[in-house]
C-alpha cells in the first residue's frame, strides 16, 4: 500500500491537463519547501474536467489578450514580500453573512427558499455547476449521458485505481463539490484516508439545498449534511477570508461528523498568489502553497512511513521474543542435561 494524492480543479476553463497538473504539483513543492521540507516525495494525480465544457484549452503562450483562450493567471512564485494579514473585522462580518444566507435561503430540512433566486445565483455565478445538475451533456449531444456522470465517472476510474492506496483528495473551488458528491457514493467501496477542500463554496445554503435535493434526504429538521462516510480520517478545509467563492468559510457549522466521528476542520490560512501586481485569493496555487497546506501533505506522507516502521518494529520485537525464548529454552535443557 502507498499513498497518493489526487486534485479535482474548479471553475472556468483551464490549461492543459499536463500543464495544469504540473502547476499544481510545483505548488505543493513550493509549500513543502517552506515549511523545511524540500526533500519529501509524493505521487500527485490530476482529474481534469475542464474539457467536459471547453473545446480547447488555455493556452500560456497565448500573448493576445483578446483571445479567448489567453491564460491571464499562469503559475508564479509567491511574492518574498507578501505579508499575511488579520481580518478580525471581516471574520466577525462573515460569521453574521452567513447566518443571514442560512436564514434567507434554507429551511431547517434544508429544502430552499426562493428557489428562482437560488437557480439565478447559481446560473450566474457558477456556471458549470449549473451544467453539472442539469440533464444534457452541452458538448457530447447525447441524451443518455450528461456531464456530471461524464465528470463523475473520471473521479471514480481515478479512485478505482487507487483502490488499494491511502488517498488524500483535494478539491478546490467546483472540484469540491464534485468530490463531496462522488465520495458520499463510495462509502462502503473506496476509502479517502483525507478529504482536503481549498476555496471551496460548500458552505453556501443554495449549493447545501441543491447537495441535499440531490440525494432526497428532505427529513424534519435536518439542518445539516455530513461528512460523507468515506472519509476514514481527515477532512480539512481551508479558507482565505478574501475569497468570495468560500465566503462561507466555516463548514464545521453546516456539516456534522460522520459515524467514524470525522468532522471537519477548518483552516483560515492567506491566499498569496499574485500575478501582474493582482491578488487572486482564490487562486489554486496559492492555497496548495499554504504553511498549513503543506503539513496536511507532510503529516499524511510521513504518516505512511511512521506506520511502516511500528510494523516492522513490531515484526522485529515478535522475532526477537520469539528466538529469546527458544535461546532460554535450549540454555535450560543444556543445564538440565
Amino acid at each position: 500500500m502507498s499513498k497518493v494524492i489526487i486534485g479535482i480543479h474548479g471553475l472556468g476553463n483551464k490549461p492543459s491537463k499536463e500543464i495544469l497538473k504540473e502547476w499544481w504539483e510545483t505548488s505543493i513543492k513550493e509549500g513543502l519547501i517552506a515549511i523545511g521540507k524540500p526533500q519529501l516525495d509524493f505521487d500527485f494525480k490530476m482529474i481534469y474536467w475542464a474539457d467536459v465544457f471547453h473545446e480547447k484549452p488555455l493556452d500560456e503562450h497565448i500573448s493576445d489578450k483578446n483571445d479567448p483562450l489567453y491564460l491571464t493567471e499562469k503559475y508564479v512564485p509567491a511574492s518574498m514580500n507578501d505579508i499575511p494579514e488579520e481580518h478580525p473585522f471581516r471574520q466577525k462580518v462573515l460569521d453574521i453573512v452567513e447566518k443571514q444566507l442560512d436564514s434567507i435561503f434554507l429551511n431547517e430540512d434544508l429544502t430552499i427558499n426562493f428557489s428562482g433566486i437560488a437557480d439565478s445565483i447559481i446560473h450566474r455565478y457558477f456556471k458549470e455547476l449549473d451544467y453539472y445538475y442539469s440533464i444534457d451533456n452541452p458538448d457530447s449531444g447525447n441524451p443518455d449521458i450528461n456531464a456530471r456522470n461524464v465528470i463523475r465517472m473520471r473521479v471514480l476510474k481515478e479512485l478505482d485505481h487507487h483502490i488499494n492506496d491511502d488517498i488524500m483528495l483535494i478539491g478546490h473551488s467546483m472540484g469540491s463539490i464534485i468530490g463531496y458528491d462522488v465520495i458520499n457514493y463510495i462509502t462502503n467501496e473506496i476509502d479517502i484516508d483525507t478529504f482536503v477542500t481549498i476555496g471551496s463554496p460548500l458552505g453556501f445554503p443554495v449549493i447545501m439545498g441543491k447537495i441535499a435535493a440531490d440525494r432526497n434526504i428532505f427529513l424534519p429538521k435536518l439542518n445539516k449534511l455530513k461528512t460523507p462516510e468515506a472519509v476514514r480520517k481527515n477532512w480539512y478545509n481551508l479558507s482565505d477570508l478574501e475569497d468570495m467563492i468560500a465566503l462561507i468559510y466555516r463548514l464545521s457549522e453546516n456539516f456534522d461528523a460522520n459515524n467514524r466521528g470525522i468532522q471537519v476542520t477548518d483552516l483560515i490560512v492567506h491566499n498569496n498568489y499574485e500575478i501582474n501586481g493582482e491578488k487572486n485569493p482564490h487562486k489554486s496555487f496559492g492555497y496548495l502553497r499554504t504553511p498549513q497546506m503543506a503539513r496536511i501533505i507532510y503529516n499524511f506522507m510521513v504518516t505512511e512511513k511512521m506506520n511502516v516502521f511500528r510494523r516492522i518494529k513490531k515484526r522485529w520485537k515478535k522475532l526477537t521474543r520469539f528466538y529469546r525464548k527458544r535461546l532460554t529454552k535450549n540454555y535450560d535443557l543444556k543445564i538440565m542435561n
